[in-house]
């Protein structure tokens, strides 16, 4: 069992600090790795309740803000339907992963995570006038 660090950074420059999620496996494919995360950011937000959702893609019905998305009503969030959103967002090349310094480019690529792997999910930012 070991412990994976996702970090957040964007085209632009911004990188948020990392956070850490235990990973049983030493082996997994990207889109497991994807749905772990947000299904550990949505049960997050479900205890804490704030009124931003900090997460990997943005839920349905929210407003962007600088340091994640405003509900207008608090509601759950659909783990299930986040990872859909989140799956399609890579296809879309809405964010590259790396995994260490590899770039991670199918869904059902299998990674490696020894101890102390750090997976960068790096959210591509639209360029004014772009």
């Amino acid at each position: 069992m070991g412990m994976v660090t996702f970090v957040d950074e964007t085209t632009a420059g911004g990188r948020a600090d990392g956070w850490e999620l235990e990973i049983a496996e030493e082996r997994l494919a990207l889109r497991e790795l994807i749905r772990r995360r947000v299904f550990q950011e949505v049960a997050e937000y479900h205890a804490q309740r704030p009124e931003v959702f900090r997460g990997l893609v943005r839920p349905e019905g929210t407003e962007s803000m600088l340091n994640g998305y405003a509900l207008r009503t608090p509601r759950r969030i659909d783990p299930e339907r986040q990872t859909e959103l989140a799956l399609k967002a890579f296809e879309r090349n809405g964010f590259l992963v790396l995994v260490g310094d590899r770039q991670v480019t199918a869904l059902d690529e299998e990674v490696d995570l020894p101890l102390g792997t750090e997976v960068t999910f790096l959210k591509l930012v639209a360029l004014v006038g772009g």
